[in-house]
């Protein structure tokens, strides 16, 4: 099992040190990582991490800045990340934080740390089968915040 963390210059966090920790702590993969200058360099980091480096799959870490710009450029990049998993066929996940999402920058490395964690946990439970998240499903669960849990009725 070989798991790819593709990650930015741009970033004004590790986010990849969080992911790698978590993976080495639960499990044995191996990891290959491929750091980039910005978040619309990442689909094709992703790409060759699953085709030249034999990734099974990949964890890919961006920071968007606050302005309209930044958040145009950050849906870009994921379209092509979507792209690629689509190319591949295989799973890309996702793990952008938004330099607006918190008010403080305690409180966004909090964010970064949290969503970076849990998608390394989120990638290894992929990588054990299509059915290891269905027990979570309508749960609420969250990456970068406390989890919301179901809505009852």
């Amino acid at each position: 099992m070989k798991i790819g963390i593709a990650d930015t210059t741009f970033a004004r966090i590790d986010m990849a040190k969080f992911a790698i920790d978590v993976i080495k702590k639960n499990s044995n993969a191996k990891i290959e990582r491929y750091t980039v200058p910005g978040f619309k360099d990442l689909p094709v980091a992703c790409k060759k991490l699953i085709e030249e480096s034999k990734c099974d799959i990949v964890v890919a870490l961006g920071m968007a800045g606050p302005k309209p710009i930044d958040k145009q450029c950050a849906h870009e990049a994921a379209l092509g990340l979507q792209a690629a998993q689509l190319m591949a066929n295989k799973h890309i996940l996702e793990v952008f934080v938004h330099m607006d999402e918190a008010k403080s920058e305690k409180e966004l490395y909090s964010v970064a740390k949290n969503r970076a964690e849990k998608h390394a946990l989120n990638a290894l439970a992929l990588l054990n089968g299509k059915t290891e998240l269905t027990k979570y499903a309508g749960m609420g669960r969250r990456q970068g915040k406390e989890d919301e849990g179901p809505i009852k009725v």
